[in-house]
């Protein structure tokens, strides 16, 4: 297969020559020029993106199915296999008070997903408390998350990952297509305040790791699960650790005192070590 064919599968043929070697996303806005986006920066390709592409794009990720990915798709995207991410944009419909779907699509963003190989010996010496990962958006932090289950499960250590979105481990009909390590199990398809949850029940995990948290019912599942003496590695967003305590949830987790040190994802993708100082 070639490399992304998942993405590629999805798109129209007049997409499928592009050279994605060095692509970080795939911009497709209805009306402009498509863009990918390569080391942060947008460069815009020629022609123009039809509206009726993008509903074609997302109802092949979607497999003809949208309900079946209306759960993500109300959290504003989709999950393709191998890890890629489509997320996206339009006219919304809500009923109820609840975002259902979408009535008409405007725009696309494709994040192509790269198992990026990280040295496993050099994070361990970090990896021996409860550890929260900062990054800024595209900053690589579900890569080093990654990296970082590897090195602990690679180290002996029994991890329980829940993947809510698929992004992590890429699991395609039952099998990861990155490699976690041999002592990593993986659930997807529950939100990350249930599948955590979960994990602790079934596991008997030594670490739970999750990525991005965004809501109080994961600070909330998270503090139970410290209560247990289980470990936990995740990822949030904030290019630093002061940025972090600008925002509310964040300021709430670190008053819990469950993470004791942060891995900071610096600009040249070089990691820095914070010992957390309870607030």
């Amino acid at each position: 297969m070639a490399a992304f064919q998942e993405i590629l599968d999805v798109l129209p043929a007049r997409y499928r020559t592009l050279d994605v070697s060095n692509v970080q996303e795939l911009r497709l806005r209805a009306g402009q020029s498509p863009a990918v986006v390569e080391d942060g920066a947008e460069r815009r390709l020629a022609g123009l993106v039809r509206q009726e592409e993008l509903a074609e794009i997302l109802q092949r990720a979607t497999q003809q199915s949208v309900y079946a990915c209306t759960q993500s798709l109300r959290q504003g995207f989709v999950t393709l296999p191998g890890g890629h991410r489509i997320g996206v944009c339009g006219s919304a419909v809500v009923k109820n008070g609840e975002m259902t779907g979408f009535r008409a699509i405007s725009s696309l963003c494709i994040r192509f997903a790269r198992d990026v190989r990280m040295d496993g010996a050099r994070l361990l010496p970090s990896l021996t408390d409860s550890c929260l990962i900062l990054g800024a958006p595209g900053a690589g932090k579900t890569t080093l998350l990654r990296a970082c289950i590897r090195a602990l499960s690679e180290s002996g250590q029994r991890v329980s990952v829940c993947d809510d979105r698929g992004e992590i481990s890429a699991m395609t009909q039952g099998k990861p297509q990155f490699d976690l390590g041999a002592q990593t199990d993986v659930l997807t398809g529950l939100s990350k305040d249930e599948g955590m949850l979960m994990l602790l029940r079934a596991m008997n995990p030594m670490w739970i790791a999750a990525d991005e948290i965004t809501a109080r019912r994961d600070l909330s599942a998270m503090e139970t699960i410290s209560y247990c003496g289980v470990k936990l590695l995740a990822t949030a967003h904030a290019k630093d650790e002061r940025e972090l305590r600008l925002r509310p949830l964040y300021r709430e987790l670190l008053a819990l005192g469950i993470f004791r040190r942060m891995l900071v994802l610096l600009p040249d993708r070089q990691v820095r070590c914070v010992e957390v100082e309870r607030i």
